[in-house]
């Protein structure tokens, strides 16, 4: 006999134990599952969060293009590989705007499908009663002497603890909590929300700051800020309230003794202003955290500090520079860093640098100012020369002065210093010229900024509390309560579930079945 076997080919290009291919379709839907599933938009949400610690720590090109540049000069091999990165300008980047832009769009996938399901759990009715009640966390069992109205006492008692009800042959079932749900809705909701009042912010706002002697006048123009940041869409001056002020005098008082002295205690700077070139003027007191308000902006006073007035002659004893210089606190006594200018000084260009102290005290440590008020005012400061340079056009720090081409006036084998005191004036050293501290004024930073998402931001932040709150709060429970006749005795059941953690289940099915048992001395069974 000829032996037949029984061969099974596999089909052509695999196995037979292969998954299906998903296509291009499956592909699609897969993806677009796992970038709308919760744990996704966590991912993306701690992204966004960790993608914004640059831009607090690495200068932005947006608020200070200057610290860029000298990032850039002291660090040539770190810094072109973070301007690649676009580090430079993290919240305009490419990548922090992929990060925002998945997050808002899985927050919507997630809220959008959940709503429907939501609203179609809110208009179904509450569940029948499951055959064994007695399987339940709580529940009750007792015996009454008749039937009654037990159904219609529970469904009063029911409804008034809020329960939706729902009448069944022989029993109710009820249900509650459905704004559980709402409130995760909510919160998910009002995210979406703050995104698009921060992205609207950050498209069609600015912010601005300059710093201001008094006495001086602002216009509002991109020209004349300290530092601007601009939004994607904004389009320049024209987007820009044509408003202008005025800094007419400025006050300030600081605790004179006790452990908090130096501590400001008051500051405030009195403002004319023209909301257009051609409205009226008005006048304002400008305090911190009460900003004048003009055309959608906000004025707000960032702060405070001195500015000497200094006359530089130089070697042919032309005025070289003449007016107010501002410097910028150092400590909580205010001793002010500041540079003075002259390029134009002939023959040889100056340049000095140094400190006003406002309450000046002379150590072995050296000069130092123990108040911030201006009780004894001084100018500690050191000078330097160089050939002139030309032009560049490369902006400069009003700030810092670049000593790269300048030599430190010396005399008699020592770095040159000097002191001045209001009215007083010093000869340079080999003639170079003079310097004369005339007085000193103050000034005020003033911060303009339009931010038209930030109503919409607060109230989706706001909006996202309650949904929270009301997740955390609003506990959903079911609760059935059946009648039916049993040996001729009519028993009864309450019993009920709660879908999340049990909390106070087992008193409140006592406390229903307590209604609806009028004799107490029926039998009952609890678990």
């Amino acid at each position: 006999m000829t032996e037949v076997k029984d061969h099974i080919t596999a089909p052509t290009g695999g196995s037979g134990n292969e998954p299906p291919a998903l296509g291009l379709v499956g592909w699609l839907r897969w993806t677009w599952r796992q970038l709308t599933s919760m744990r996704t938009a966590l991912v993306l949400l701690f992204l966004l969060a960790l993608g914004a610690v640059p831009g607090s720590l690495i200068p932005q090109t947006a608020i200070d293009p200057i610290k860029v540049s000298d990032f850039l000069t002291a660090h040539p091999k770190l810094g072109p590989f973070y301007d690649k990165l676009g580090l430079f300008d993290v919240y305009k980047s490419p990548w922090f705007s992929a990060i925002y832009l998945l997050l808002f769009i899985s927050l919507i996938g997630c809220v959008v499908p959940r709503l429907g399901v939501y609203l179609k759990a809110i208009r179904a009715r509450p569940p029948k009663p499951p055959r064994n009640l007695n399987r339940l966390p709580g529940y009750e069992r007792f015996t009454v002497d008749s039937e009654g109205d037990v159904l219609e006492l529970a469904t009063r008692e029911l409804k008034r603890r809020r329960f939706r009800v729902q009448a069944y042959d022989g029993a109710v079932g009820a249900e509650r909590g459905y704004l559980r749900e709402a409130g995760n809705l909510l919160f998910h909701f009002s995210l979406i929300l703050a995104l698009i009042g921060v992205a609207w912010g950050s498209l069609f706002g600015y912010r601005g700051t300059v710093l201001v002697v008094v006495g001086n006048g602002f216009s509002n123009t991109v020209a004349q800020y300290d530092d601007f940041t601009p939004g994607r869409a904004f389009s320049g001056d024209q987007d820009l309230p044509p408003f202008s002020l005025t800094v007419k005098d400025f006050q300030v008082k600081f605790q004179e003794d006790g452990p908090q002295r130096g501590a400001a205690r008051e500051f405030k700077a009195q403002l004319s202003y023209q909301e257009t070139p051609d409205a009226p003027e008005k006048s304002y007191e400008l305090q911190v955290n009460h900003p004048l308000k003009l055309d959608g902006s906000s004025l707000y006073l960032l702060g405070h500090g001195y500015a000497p007035r200094v006359t530089v002659r130089d070697g042919n004893g032309q005025v070289a520079f003449s007016g107010p210089a501002p410097f910028l606190p150092q400590d909580s006594n205010f001793s002010s860093f500041g540079v003075i200018k002259a390029p134009d000084a002939r023959p040889m260009t100056l340049g000095f640098e140094g400190f006003f102290l406002p309450t000046a005290v002379i150590d072995q440590r050296g000069p130092a100012s123990v108040f911030p008020d201006d009780l004894n005012p001084m100018l500690v400061m050191t000078g330097y020369y160089g050939r002139p340079q030309p032009e560049t056009g490369k902006p400069e720090s009003v700030y810092q002065l670049d000593k790269t081409k300048l030599t430190q006036f010396e005399q008699n084998g020592d770095k040159w210093r000097f002191q001045l005191a209001p009215g007083q004036t010093q000869a340079l050293p080999d003639k170079a010229g003079t310097i004369t501290f005339d007085g000193y004024s103050r000034w005020v930073k003033l911060q303009v900024s339009h931010t038209p998402g930030t109503d919409l931001a607060l109230a989706g932040i706001l909006l996202a509390i309650l949904g929270l709150m009301g997740s955390l709060f609003v506990h959903p429970r079911r609760t059935w309560v059946r009648v039916r006749t049993e040996d001729g005795r009519t028993v009864v059941e309450v019993a009920g579930l709660d879908r999340g953690p049990e909390r106070g289940l087992g008193d409140e099915i006592r406390a229903i079945g307590a209604v609806l048992r009028p004799d107490r001395s029926s039998t009952q069974e609890t678990s």
